[in-house]
């Protein structure tokens, strides 16, 4: 019972975390820290991202399949002169511009991973502090490009430059706990001057193939000693993740980050002091 309860509480809290950017990795590490929970195994945590990623897709869905059916049209126009309408060449160009860009993307991923893995190896109150430093440091900077951003450029303006950025930005996600995929990847679209809502819309889509690469990798691992918590914790993360992205898309049509960067650098003092009570303690 204890091992659903678990299950239940951290599929809650990817669900909520995976699309806010504030790291659902931090979170999912953070909380079993201080809770005393079972410590979550990296197999787990990649589950509860395939709740997420389902989510993803399912909210998605309809842009994606737009986006690979004008992109594979795209590709046969340039092989003969049929004439194809403005949409559909902006959609195309962006699928070749995330498929191209998502390469590199991944390959920086992977490199990362391996410090990822080093801050991993530490004692908690070590990854903890790794996390606090992450998380207040990515605050500020979200909080800034917030304050900053130009908001004129929208979805429809991606170009190959601005998505090769932003999809390179989330291997640092991978190198470091707390950072946060969304996070990075929405703080560097604010930099380059989107909208909240585009920024998100193109982090979201961005990390789709990254995420489910980072699943199929590591599938072979999935650990299914207790498999109803196991597929429990990704059913709950699907079912909240699904209601919180649509609840921040339709905010992020008139709202922006600054309470997320706000939260994020509370969460990082809060980890300090944290850290302090528990060695002192």
């Amino acid at each position: 019972m204890d091992k659903i309860i678990e299950s239940v509480l951290l599929g809650t809290i990817q669900g909520v975390t995976e699309f806010l950017p504030i790291s659902s990795s931090a979170h999912l590490k953070i909380f079993p820290w201080l809770f005393n929970f079972t410590e979550i195994s990296e197999s787990f945590e990649i589950a509860l991202h395939i709740g997420t990623l389902l989510a993803l897709v399912i909210f998605f869905f309809k842009d994606g399949i737009k986006l690979i059916k004008d992109g594979f049209i795209r590709l046969s126009v340039l092989f003969s002169k049929k004439d194809i309408g403005d949409e559909q060449k902006q959609n195309g160009n962006l699928f070749w511009f995330i498929v191209i860009s998502t390469i590199p993307a991944g390959l920086l991923s992977l490199l990362l991973d391996k410090i990822s893995d080093y801050i991993s190896g530490l004692d908690y109150n070590a990854e903890a502090i790794s996390i606090a430093i992450a998380s207040i440091v990515m605050g500020s900077l979200m909080y800034i490009a917030d304050k900053i951003s130009s908001n004129k450029k929208e979805y429809k303006n991606l170009n190959f430059l601005d998505v090769f950025l932003i999809a390179v930005s989330q291997g640092f996600a991978a190198a470091f706990p707390g950072v946060s995929r969304s996070g990075i990847t929405i703080t560097t679209a604010r930099f380059r001057g989107y909208n909240a809502e585009s920024s998100a819309r193109i982090s979201f889509l961005l990390s789709i193939p990254i995420v489910a690469a980072a699943a199929l990798v590591k599938f072979k691992d999935f650990d299914l000693t207790y498999p109803i918590p196991f597929f429990l914790g990704i059913f709950v993360s699907f079912i909240v993740g699904l209601v919180v992205i649509n609840k921040l898309m339709n905010y992020l049509k008139n709202g922006n980050y600054k309470v997320f960067a706000i939260y994020r650098i509370v969460f990082g003092i809060l980890i300090c002091f944290a850290i302090l009570i528990k060695i002192f303690s």
